[in-house]
């Protein structure tokens, strides 16, 4: 199998070091994120009133989530 040696970023490399698992190698890793699947392929998958309570839902976890981590980064100071 013929390689190639690439530079990149300690930032994109943190980036794609998130997704690897634990037998995966980095070209796995790009391989999988670079398939034919593209996220315009779930263009749309849903109506517009279930992708507004989506969009909705999404926005409750982050901003519960939020609350909950300054909570807990108060709590250890």
């Amino acid at each position: 199998m013929a390689t190639k040696s690439i530079t990149i970023t300690n930032e994109a490399y943190e980036k794609l070091a998130m997704f690897k698992e634990s037998k995966e190698s980095f070209s796995d890793v790009i391989n999988k994120l670079t398939s034919k699947y593209s996220l315009l392929s779930l263009v749309g998958v849903l109506s517009k009133k279930d992708a507004d309570e989506l969009e909705s839902n999404i926005k409750d976890v982050r901003k519960n989530f939020r609350e909950r981590l300054n909570k807990t980064a108060s709590e250890l100071r």
